[in-house]
């Protein structure tokens, strides 16, 4: 073993936070730890498709008894005939009564209310959280309390309502977690435990960090969806409709435009600073791109395009952490039924798992493109040599050097 030389100088450790202590808490506890945050108890006041999604998910994990409260009856009568919720409660009081975790499933502008409303009802015991996508808000507005820690988990759905609810949700996504200086250490840790136990990983970020991270890596793609398909489609290019013609990068730029105004309206307002403070880079990053266009600046243009090229690969490479590499198989299929059952079929029949899988419609006459993702070079040639002889044209590249 080398022996550090004696005249070296070590680096100050950075300060520990008081969310570093909290997860070295959580570590520490172990599997003693896990086993103490079980709860029988759970309250969730809420009951849309996340709020119904945690009591299906609760109920799988072992929980005993999950009673809901919802403003909408209706939410409330298909989230109980579900299984979502075991107890449909008239009000926030009789939901919350005895339980031992409160999960706030509210629309993110009622959220800090009713996280006061909630903390006002229960005891010294009772932990709170909500799972909203902003968290500065109901964090400040519940800041003193030892007993509430915010919460958002990372997924959702096109769709929404307790119809559509699942207890498959939260599997193997992030949920964030904003604990605060003085929260109750055996909060955290029931928090903790309970997230895990939904399938998700609890990560604990702070409040305002969380809101700027957000902010640039969903609330900017969904205001920048709406404003490219906003400007293509008031847009007219002597006589053109741009969207009559649009190819699959605009579909692809512009799949989350549009999304549930009810939702998207409080979450822009709700964190307009750091939305704000994106827009304002984003910006400053399109002028300078449009003064090396005006200067026909080709070297900067060109490293701008491999920035972001290896910029994609690495977020392709987060998503997709598999071994051997990943490769596309584009496929052409013509428009007409079966043709997707029978591509799955017969890469299902020789145990080929496919990782992803997209298809762009181009037109009834001329078809689409399939895109299906596939881990290892050899598993991707062989599912192209399948797919060629039951006649179709397969391309195959490796997803991580596309436009490299």
């Amino acid at each position: 073993m080398k022996r550090a030389p004696e005249n070296l100088e070590l680096p100050e450790k950075d300060p520990v936070s008081p969310l570093d202590l909290l997860e070295m808490g959580v570590s520490a506890a172990g599997q003693e730890g896990q086993s103490a945050a079980r709860l029988s108890r759970l309250a969730i006041v809420g009951t849309g498709l996340i709020g119904a999604s945690v009591g299906l998910a609760a109920k799988r994990a072992g929980v005993e008894l999950v009673s809901g409260f919802d403003p909408d009856p209706a939410a409330l009568r298909v989230a109980h005939e579900r299984g979502a919720v075991d107890l449909a409660a008239d009000t926030p009081a009789e939901a919350v009564g005895t339980a031992e975790l409160v999960v706030i499933a509210a629309p993110v502008a009622d959220l800090s209310g009713r996280a006061r409303e909630v903390l006002g009802l229960v005891d010294e015991t009772c932990t709170v959280t909500d799972v909203g996508s902003t968290k500065s808000a109901v964090c400040a507005a519940t800041a003193d309390d030892k007993r509430f820690i915010g919460g958002h988990p990372v997924c959702g759905s096109e769709t929404s309502g307790p119809g559509y609810a699942s207890a498959d949700l939260f599997e193997s996504a992030t949920w964030f977690l904003t604990p605060h200086a003085g929260t109750d250490p055996d909060c955290y840790r029931l928090l903790h435990g309970f997230v895990a136990s939904l399938g998700a990983h609890p990560v604990a970020i702070d409040a305002a960090a969380h809101d700027r991270l957000v902010a640039l890596t969903s609330h900017l793609p969904h205001a920048l969806s709406n404003l490219l398909v906003n400007q293509a489609g008031s847009t007219r290019v002597e006589g053109h409709e741009p969207l009559a013609s649009a190819g699959g990068s605009l579909r692809d730029m512009t799949r989350v435009a549009g999304a549930n105004p009810r939702i998207w309206v409080d979450i822009f307002l709700e964190n307009a600073e750091p939305l704000r403070e994106a827009l304002a880079e984003h910006r400053r990053l399109i002028e300078q791109l449009e003064t090396a266009l005006a200067a026909g600046d080709t070297g900067f243009v060109g490293r701008w395009i491999a920035e972001a090229g290896l910029h994609r690969r690495h977020l392709l490479a987060e998503v997709y952490p598999s071994v051997g590499g990943l490769f596309r198989l584009r496929v052409h299929v013509a428009d007409q039924p079966g043709v997707l059952a029978g591509i799955t079929q017969v890469l299902g029949a020789e145990r080929i798992n496919i990782e992803d899988l997209e298809m762009q419609h181009v037109s009834p006459d001329r078809g689409g493109s399939l895109s299906i993702v596939i881990a290892g070079d050899d598993e991707a040639h062989r599912a192209a040599e399948l797919l060629e002889t039951q006649g179709y044209s397969v391309v195959v590249s490796d997803i991580l050097e596309e436009d490299a």
